[in-house]
């Protein structure tokens, strides 16, 4: 197995224990992380908050990768965010990220979503 396929793996099962001291590290300083639907870069520290936003929402969560190709420079990964809501009814919400990776660390991460599959986690605002 490459290296880079290794580090998705290794990234995927920190995001799937909410280590994020693991997911720092997989990370090269600097990196930026960025979305389709809102076109916006984020810093490390602003994608674990998004993060921690996600996880008081959700119980149960872990990310099951449907595809993951390697790249010159990097991998794609399909994946489905799956986990429960407060009300125990199952969510999931498939995307795509396409990373960027140097010297064994990510150092851009394009992530691709049908933000009409958050509508469950932002009704939570409104209720509670």
């Amino acid at each position: 197995m490459s290296s880079t396929i290794e580090l998705a793996r290794r990234f995927v099962s920190a995001l799937n224990k909410k280590d994020e001291a693991a997911i720092r590290q997989l990370y090269a300083p600097g990196a930026t992380i960025w979305h389709n639907f809102d076109d916006k870069h984020q810093t490390i520290d602003e994608n674990m908050r998004g993060m921690y936003w996600i996880h008081k929402r959700l119980s149960g969560i872990t990310y099951d990768v449907v595809n993951l190709v390697e790249l010159p420079d990097g991998y794609l990964q399909e994946h489905v965010l799956r986990g429960k809501l407060p009300s125990g009814e199952d969510f999931a919400m498939p995307a795509c990220v396409i990373c960027k990776v140097k010297d064994g660390r990510v150092t851009s991460l394009r992530e691709y979503l049908d933000f009409t599959h958050t509508q469950p986690l932002t009704a939570q605002r409104s209720t509670g």
